[in-house]
């Protein structure tokens, strides 16, 4: 039977000043070298601070390069600067063209589809929606000639940030408007699968590890494989730990696995704000 073994992990936040960072992320490597996926997706902060560090972006991806199997990425805020919402202050820093292609030319694509076990897989660089930049537009044309192909296949969408909390038409707040995929790109989204199998929207960013269906779409946020943000700097939705999230894919049907790598320890946010005060 055809089957397709996908590892997510996300928010790896991985800059050389960060031991511990880097310890998690190996123990997540030991844990894919043992159970061989054919394919690892990191959903987004791959660097810890790639839109002022080079070298963050350059050090994430050569650690990506040693494990055994292939990678594909998508970039996240941290990688390259966070969209505009309609609400709330801007973002620090915002989206730039130069820090996506930068993500582009170090890490590879920034948006990609395939096809495998039956299943048509997209990933979308879900951090210029919202912001005007060309690529934007130029995504979006891309994205609708990728669902015109679909040809009836069960869809699985992998973006940085998580769609909605709840509902599609959750209102903006203030406070967590960078939380999720920005208005009014998200309804264009939305209405824009409306006509395919959707089954799957995986995504990363909120480090926090949650799995629901909405109508008959799985959602699963992965957690950060690398930290965690206590209860007094972000609200709690759903579990807090360390992580990452295994699938397996079969021509019309799809298990999830959440994990932890053996070794991985849940670090605390403070304790990195700490070191980065140290430097």
């Amino acid at each position: 039977m055809l089957e397709f073994r996908l590892t997510q992990i996300s928010d790896t936040h991985l800059g050389r000043h960060f031991p511990g960072l880097i310890a998690n992320f190996q123990a997540i490597s030991e844990h894919i070298d043992a159970s061989r996926p054919d394919l690892v997706v990191n959903t987004g902060d791959v660097s810890f601070d790639g839109p002022t560090s080079r070298d963050d972006v350059a050090f994430a991806k050569s650690l990506h390069d040693a494990l055994p199997v292939g990678c594909r990425y998508l970039p996240g805020n941290h990688d390259i600067g966070d969209n505009p919402t309609a609400i709330g202050p801007a973002p620090t820093p915002p989206v730039e063209e130069a820090h996506r292609q930068r993500f582009c030319d170090i890490i590879g694509e920034d948006h990609w589809s395939f096809e495998a076990a039956g299943w048509r897989f997209i990933g979308l660089n879900s951090l210029v929606m919202n912001s005007g930049l060309a690529f934007e537009a130029e995504q979006f044309d891309w994205l609708a000639s990728e669902i015109a192909r679909t040809n009836g296949r069960p869809v699985a969408l992998f973006v940085h940030k998580p769609m909605f909390l709840n509902l599609p038409d959750d209102p903006e707040l203030p406070e967590t408007s960078i939380r999720y995929v920005p208005q009014p790109a998200r309804a264009r989204l939305i209405e824009m699968f409306g006509n395919v199998d959707l089954r799957l929207i995986a995504s990363g960013h909120v480090h926090q590890r949650r799995d629901f269906t909405f109508h008959h779409t799985r959602h699963i946020w992965a957690p950060s494989a690398g930290f965690v943000i206590n209860d007094k700097r972000q609200d709690r939705i759903a579990i807090k730990e360390t992580g990452l999230v295994e699938y397996c894919f079969q021509p019309d049907s799809l298990e999830v696995r959440h994990v932890r790598a053996a070794g991985q320890i849940d670090i605390d946010i403070e304790e990195l704000l700490a070191q980065m005060g140290a430097h």
